[in-house]
């Protein structure tokens, strides 16, 4: 069944109910995991699979549906050995006990120092004009973002010294993409880097031009020369990037001999709960965080809804957790085995989306006072004697992860988000919209079915925040139920359309908005 997805899967959309807005034309890409089992080898957790990409095309109210392996280093070798034979996330890989003696010692020695696999199964990102897979490691993948072809892989240290970097840049008004990752290997200790790649950047000239236009913004030192902070996105406001240094933290000792434990780089992640967690603010212009030491109880996030300032203050909205049991939940076992999990974990954190705010001025004669001034807030933020100033958040709500928004509204004060609504399960089944303002919110959900991270699309005429659609690919275990590109109305998720897909479509993690109004391709069917 995997070996049908070898090739490049091009179809029609069979069925299309409703109609798609005359204006919506382009291609939403989108990226997620897509192979877990070769030659009788299995991986063990979900963000293991072999990357699989998406694209839907729209065009002259028609949807059109193709799909391609990532051609990564990683997939060519599994698949010549026609087993998994390159360690993931969550899957150690040993040599085959058939090989001999020597092959078996060549494996262990090329395992002294970790490297990292380069299937980019998390998301897509735009560095000038070039698309790259991504993940959170040093490799990425340049791809053609109308054939799906892959072009090649790029290391981020023949660029730049890095060792992991996120998935989640942002994309700022000029076109420059912002990112930023952790350098581990470096002989003042490990440290965390902001870079920047020039909208200008291109890769027409030859390949991986982009990333050699490549500049840093800002290094932080890491707080544990030994335990760096996992992070997976950061925030953007006009004039500060937000990064949340967490107590979630990646031990180097355990990595760098991960392969000889016997453990899974997953494993080398650990949550300390009576550790702080540390809110750095850097200045975009001057390339320097703030002097002020912002702080919070110890928590575990992952994406950051939006950021942006108001009258000398700096809201940002992230989605927390109170402990660090996200990624277990994705065990493939735990995934067959949903209901048990469910109810084996009904103690353990959800997700809440949580706004804190971070004073401007500070006076450093106002010990014990909360420094938030704006009207309405619930955040507070309360200078401390050694002038540090401790914050504590407002709860928008709960129960949402995978937050996506208006991106013209990025770095701006905004109204709504929208995300999954999700219980303490691996498969989320509803759509959620969130009114910050308000605190109320809408949803969207049909039984047995999934959907994937919504993706809201700006009508071109659009007067107010939410005019406009969100688009999700959505799947069902059921085998007698196909899957489908879902096009509800922002402002009221009400369904617009639907295009039914005739083939298998996984479940996917992040997707690429921006080719959308851009590169609006016929394919035919």
């Amino acid at each position: 069944m995997q070996r049908s997805f070898l090739y490049l899967l091009m179809s029609r959309s069979r069925a299309l109910a409703g109609c798609v807005p005359d204006w919506l034309q382009g291609t939403l890409l989108r990226n997620g995991p897509g192979m877990f089992t070769l030659g009788g080898t299995t991986y063990n957790h979900w963000f293991d699979g072999m990357a699989l990409l998406h694209s839907f095309t729209f065009k002259d109210g028609e949807v059109y549906y193709r799909s391609k392996f990532l051609q990564s280093d990683t997939y060519k070798k599994n698949m010549a050995a026609n087993r998994i034979i390159v360690s993931e996330f969550g899957t150690m890989i040993y040599p085959d006990p058939c090989k001999n003696i020597f092959s078996r010692v060549f494996s262990h020695l090329s395992n002294a120092i970790s490297d990292f696999t380069d299937n980019n199964l998390i998301n897509i990102i735009q560095y000038g004009k070039d698309y790259y897979t991504s993940s959170e490691v040093n490799y990425i993948n340049q791809i053609d973002p109308e054939s799906l072809q892959t072009i090649g892989r790029v290391n981020y240290r023949n660029h730049i010294a890095l060792n992991l970097a996120t998935a989640h840049p942002h994309y700022d008004k000029e076109g420059n993409t912002y990112n930023m990752g952790t350098s581990i290997v470096n002989l003042r200790g490990p440290n965390y880097v902001i870079f920047k790649v020039p909208a200008h950047a291109s890769g027409e000239a030859g390949r991986n031009v982009a990333l050699k236009n490549i500049q840093e913004v800002c290094s932080i030192p890491c707080r544990s020369k030994y335990y760096p902070s996992y992070f997976h996105s950061f925030g953007l406001t006009e004039n500060f990037i937000i990064f949340v240094e967490q107590p979630f933290k990646l031990d180097i000792l355990k990595l760098a001999t991960a392969y000889f434990r016997g453990v899974t780089w997953g494993r080398c992640l650990r949550f300390d709960k009576e550790d702080i967690t540390l809110i750095h603010l850097i200045d975009r212009r001057k390339g320097k965080a703030v002097s002020t030491k912002f702080y919070t109880d110890a928590l575990v996030m992952f994406h950051h809804v939006n950021a942006y300032e108001e009258e000398q203050h700096v809201v940002f909205d992230i989605i927390t957790y109170k402990d660090s049991k996200l990624y277990d939940m994705f065990y493939l076992h735990n995934i067959t085995e949903d209901n048990h999990f469910i109810q084996t974990n009904k103690t353990s954190s959800r997700p809440a989306c949580q706004r804190f705010i971070l004073p401007l001025n500070i006076d450093k004669d106002l010990s014990g006072t909360n420094l938030v001034k704006l009207e309405g807030s619930r955040a507070s933020a309360v200078q401390q004697e050694d002038g540090s100033v401790y914050c504590t958040p407002d709860t928008l709500c709960e129960g949402v992860e995978l937050p996506r928004i208006n991106y013209k509204f990025n770095g701006k004060k905004y109204r709504y988000f929208y995300s999954l609504k999700v219980k303490w399960s691996p498969c989320p089944n509803k759509i959620g919209k969130v009114d910050v303002v308000t605190r109320q919110g809408l949803e969207w959900t049909e039984e047995d079915y999934y959907p994937s991270e919504p993706v809201f699309v700006a009508a071109p005429d659009a007067k107010e925040e939410d005019d406009g659609v969100i688009l999700s690919s959505v799947i069902s275990q059921n085998p007698e139920k196909p899957p489908f590109l879902l096009i509800l109305d922002a402002k009221n998720l009400k369904e617009i359309a639907r295009a039914t897909i005739s083939g298998s479509v996984h479940m996917d993690l992040h997707e690429e908005g921006l080719l959308l109004c851009s590169f609006p391709t016929k394919i035919s069917a």
